[in-house]
């Protein structure tokens, strides 16, 4: 792909209304344009960066045996009624009417839609447990929408519910979701801390929401340092396995501020292991129970013709926020250096070639290059603007390609000069560095 030829507007410095990094960076490389308040039009790089991320939410769920389906945006107000929280969800929620004057709502969740779902569908306890989920567009009419897509009112988000006959197996899907978002954090290359957390809206008695150290994270939290030390490495998909994964991270003190109790937190943690900072909510997990099956009637029929309502849980991924939430963790404010993980990059890497209006040979060196990589399967991006050196190597540092290879007039023969951002260059052929991107790639 040819930089001249990509839908990628840079403007030379942020945008005087960006008040944090990601939304200053998403707006300077043209990763977003605003619509309106609170909506923004993806645009080709930031989708991109967003589509690969969902890609890696997909196959995480797929792995715990979750199904996919796709839910509609619209919904009838009738089954919120049903649950009772039409009027309970508050002025976030964006109500309209249809031509037949029929109230609808713009869903900002899925929990009624889903069980209305299950109902109707399934009868018999052997059919249990089910775990769906789907990723789609959202709508919240926040208040006061800011922080680009930090807090914005329209976003991309996989929800997924379970179905469960006992407390018991709930929470066995409970904690396959908390393994999978663990993993999935991982593979972003982000440390995700699981913490207590109120339930809010959604209801039920246990939550956790996973959470990144960020300056600019709305969630004060309130931690034992000794959890960032933790992980799941070597944990199975079966109950006990699962529940001593779980309780590895909860035998740590670490909230959220709706949860934060001062007496149990100097009691829980010794001095030199206390931290209270900000984070970033990247996921949330929820079990409540009874709480929409019971009153929607969502029941299956159990040995000796008794019946009982499921136990339901929802698991919320932002796939969209993450892309801030990325970029909050990982850019170099001061440098202007954005390095995306490879597995989510909008390229995996870029070749900058020194141009001459006069001679095409170094171009077309570059598309040479650049069709061999593509051909092994990775993404390229070549700066053929007219731009000096340094101005181009800036552009794509912003642009957060991991990787760089630059072709000058003194470049000959297979050796060239490849870059990690961030690291010392060094010269190896394009064949070895054909190799150290598969491998980085396989990695993540």
């Amino acid at each position: 792909m040819l930089i001249s030829k990509s839908f990628i507007p840079i403007l030379k410095n942020n945008p005087s209304e960006a008040k944090i990094k990601s939304h200053q960076l998403m707006l300077r490389v043209g990763m977003i344009k605003q619509s309106s308040a609170g909506i923004y039009s993806w645009l080709p790089l930031g989708f991109k960066v967003m589509k690969k991320i969902e890609k890696i939410v997909r196959e995480e769920q797929n792995k715990i045996g979750a199904q996919e389906i796709l839910m509609p945006t619209i919904q009838s107000s009738e089954i919120w009624k049903e649950s009772g929280r039409y009027e309970d969800y508050g002025e976030e929620m964006l109500r309209i009417k249809d031509r037949q004057d029929r109230e609808m709502l713009y869903g900002p969740t899925n929990e009624e839609l889903v069980t209305d779902i299950f109902r109707s569908s399934l009868k018999s306890y052997k059919s249990l447990p089910q775990l769906l989920y789907h990723i789609q567009w959202k709508f919240r009419d926040e208040i006061r929408p800011r922080f680009g897509i930090m807090r914005c009112r329209e976003f991309f988000m996989k929800d997924a519910y379970s179905f469960d006959i006992n407390d018991e197996e709930a929470f066995f899907s409970y904690n396959k979701f908390f393994l999978s978002y663990l993993k999935t954090f991982k593979r972003l290359n982000l440390t995700a801390i699981p913490m207590a957390a109120d339930t809010g809206p959604i209801g039920g008695n246990l939550s956790h929401e996973f959470i990144i150290l960020a300056e600019t994270g709305e969630s004060k939290i309130f931690t034992d340092k000794r959890v960032f030390d933790l992980n799941s490495d070597g944990t199975k998909l079966e109950k006990k396995s699962l529940e001593d994964l779980r309780k590895k991270y909860e035998q740590f003190y670490s909230v959220t501020d709706e949860k934060f109790n001062k007496e149990e937190f100097e009691k829980q943690v010794s001095e030199q292991n206390r931290l209270i900072t900000k984070g970033i909510e990247v996921g949330h997990i929820f079990y409540f129970g009874d709480k929409y099956s019971k009153p929607m009637g969502a029941s299956v029929d159990l040995p000796g013709g008794k019946k009982d309502f499921v136990k339901m849980g929802s698991y919320g991924i932002g796939v969209s926020r993450l892309v801030g939430a990325i970029i909050e963790a990982k850019y170099d404010e001061k440098n202007e250096v954005m390095k995306w993980p490879i597995s989510i990059a909008p390229y995996d890497i870029a070749i900058i070639p020194m141009m001459n209006k006069n001679d095409n040979s170094i171009l077309d060196k570059s598309n040479k290059i650049s069709i061999e990589l593509e051909t092994n399967g990775i993404d390229t991006i070549i700066d053929d603007t007219d731009e000096n050196l340094s101005s181009k190597i800036k552009k794509m540092n912003l642009i957060g390609a991991p990787y760089q290879i630059i072709i000058g007039k003194k470049t000959e023969g297979e050796i060239l000069e490849f870059q990690e951002v961030g690291k010392e260059p060094q010269k190896i052929s394009l064949k070895e560095i054909i190799k150290i991107l598969k491998e980085q790639k396989v990695k993540n």
